[in-house]
């Protein structure tokens, strides 16, 4: 496994988030992680990063304890409320966030990727406080996507994106996979989960509830649909 959470607790004033949580992620997946808001999606994807501490348990990363930093070198990350520097034009914040990477990648790769996502590579010689929500998530899945890095830690990647931005993202997202990356993202969509996901995770109440193919879900849950098998499953 590429990710391995084993027994992982976290609480936040004395009040438990993560309990003695088990999740293993495979190699070259697409796996989705699911749950309500407030579940404790983006505290565990914190975790998995050492952006917060934990309480308990261990998180292995390609063989490595996460808190090492070697352990995260194979790993580009967008969180969930992603907000580039104001004062920075999208073109010098993509240079800036692929200097941090140790990415060396060429002008036309950036276009490339640009024109995959229907960036329009005049805005991007503008301040990125003039792009609008979507604009934004597909500047940070750009510099994902151009690091370099074989595993991309996504949080609520599709926030705010309209019908079209969104299956060029996911577009995207299957590519990576077809790449050989691994590829972690959380969402609230379970249409998207059932779409995309080679193997998924349900988180409740601080637990991991089911992991495993959408597939084998509906069927565990008696579901026509992962929407109505995550209902059977965190009312079980």
């Amino acid at each position: 496994m590429i990710i391995d959470c084993q027994q992982v607790e976290k609480s936040y004033h004395k009040k438990p988030v993560l309990k003695g949580l088990d999740l293993a992620v495979p190699a070259g997946e697409l796996f989705g992680l699911v749950g309500m808001n407030g579940s404790g999606k983006s505290t565990l994807i914190k975790a998995m990063l050492d952006l917060v501490s934990i309480d308990g348990g261990n998180i292995v990363i390609e063989g490595m304890a996460h808190r090492r930093v070697q352990a995260r070198r194979s790993i580009a990350y967008l969180p969930d409320r992603f907000s580039p520097p104001a004062h920075l034009r999208g073109i010098d914040f993509i240079h800036y966030m692929l200097r941090l990477h140790g990415s060396r990648v060429d002008a036309l790769q950036i276009e490339a990727v640009l024109q995959k996502l229907e960036l329009d590579a005049g805005m991007m010689h503008e301040s990125v406080n003039r792009l609008s929500k979507g604009m934004t998530q597909k500047l940070g899945l750009a510099t994902c996507l151009l690091s370099g890095k074989n595993i991309l830690i996504l949080d609520e990647p599709m926030s705010g994106l309209d019908p079209r931005a969104r299956v060029l993202f996911k577009q995207q997202l299957a590519e990576s996979r077809q790449q050989g990356k691994t590829v972690f993202f959380s969402s609230h969509m379970l249409a998207d989960i059932e779409e995309m996901a080679d193997t998924m995770a349900v988180l409740h109440n601080g637990r991991i509830r089911y992991s495993g193919s959408p597939q084998n879900f509906m069927q565990r849950y008696q579901g026509e649909t992962v929407e109505q098998a995550y209902m059977a499953c965190i009312e079980a």
